[in-house]
């Protein structure tokens, strides 16, 4: 149903360089362990990236937007004009992701996977089968051909980022916690009232509203059930920006690109990612804790430790962005800290 691609094997990771790295660590001045995960982290990403200094300098951050036919059932506080607005706004400099691109050094780049938009907006890449996915509450969100369509979206703009030392992916789409909490829930085989937050800031009615549509949602395209392919479940209620993303993540660590992952929607795309191609999950490193309610049961699913914990909730990559700085700093101490021997500093007796 899916390009062949997605199921190829990932790269191994690099024991020797891992091993090396521990090594290194070892002697570094300093006591051993003192610097908690940043050094798992350094050792980590020299594994990863088979080689003997780790980096996290060169990141490009994209971000895939689309919208979502189940906004028309009232589970978002926000109309969906607010997507294509929203893309302008990152194009212009205006919004957080765009800041923290800027001040963090990275190249930005924000595609049009599925939005409203019928005319391309200027200083967004357009690369879509549809404009919004269907309404899921009524019909599949999407066909596989869509969904394919998607899949190539994600790995395109990847190519296009060439040879970085990191990737971070974010997305923008008013519904689209809607959708991941769908697919998780399906994923996961746990309920609507387990993986659906708030979202865009929604009241208590509002989110029982939101609980009640995804639940007949899950009835109505049997992905209560056992069996349920992850295949079919990504076309029943997925989005084309979280597709996208999955197939970005995919397509990353098949180029040996570790993926520094942001919050809920975009944790939900790895776990997709996943459960279709098992191999790319030792590239994922979890930026942050979201305080949207389904995160926690995803980052358990996926076996993730993330850095920070701060309540945040915006989407956009934002989390990962904001996490970066401490991938830099663990690569920074690794390879710029003197050995006891370099430093002539007496180790442990």
């Amino acid at each position: 149903m899916f390009p062949e691609w997605v199921y190829r094997q990932c790269p191994e990771i690099s024991a020797d360089h891992r091993e090396a790295a521990l090594a290194r660590q070892a002697q570094l001045t300093k006591p051993a362990g003192s610097l908690g995960r940043l050094e798992q982290l350094a050792c980590e990403l020299a594994g990863l990236q088979e080689t003997e200094k780790p980096r996290a300098a060169t990141v490009p951050i994209i971000v895939f937007a689309g919208d979502h036919g189940v906004v028309a059932q009232g589970v978002s506080a926000y109309p969906q004009e607010v997507t294509i607005a929203m893309m302008a706004n990152f194009a212009g400099g205006g919004a957080a992701i765009s800041v923290l691109a800027r001040e963090l050094g990275s190249s930005l780049e924000v595609v049009d996977a599925g939005t409203l938009a019928d005319q391309p907006v200027p200083g967004i890449v357009t690369d879509k089968p549809r404009r919004c996915s269907r309404d899921f509450s009524r019909e599949p969100a999407l066909t596989p051909d869509e969904a394919a369509f998607a899949l190539e979206c994600g790995r395109r703009a990847v190519l296009r980022a060439g040879t970085p030392d990191l990737l971070i992916f974010g997305e923008m789409g008013i519904g689209n916690t809607t959708s991941s909490a769908a697919i998780a829930s399906a994923l996961l085989k746990a309920s609507a009232e387990q993986t659906t937050g708030r979202g865009t800031g929604i009241d208590t009615e509002a989110r029982a509203l939101k609980v009640r549509v995804i639940d007949r949602a899950l009835a109505l395209h049997g992905l209560t059930m056992p069996g349920a392919s992850i295949e079919s479940i990504l076309c029943a209620v997925g989005g084309l920006e979280i597709l996208a993303i999955c197939g970005a993540i995919i397509a990353a660590t098949q180029r040996r690109i570790p993926v520094l992952v942001d919050g809920f929607i975009v944790s939900v795309a790895a776990l997709a990612a996943v459960r279709l191609n098992p191999s790319c999950r030792p590239f994922l490193l979890a930026s942050h804790r979201s305080a949207e309610q389904g995160h926690r049961l995803v980052l358990e699913a996926l076996g993730a430790q993330p850095l920070i914990d701060l309540d945040l909730r915006l989407g956009e990559g934002s989390g990962a962005a904001i996490a970066l700085p401490l991938l830099r700093l663990a690569c920074a101490l690794h390879n710029g800290m003197a050995t006891f021997g370099e430093a002539n500093v007496p180790d442990r007796t």
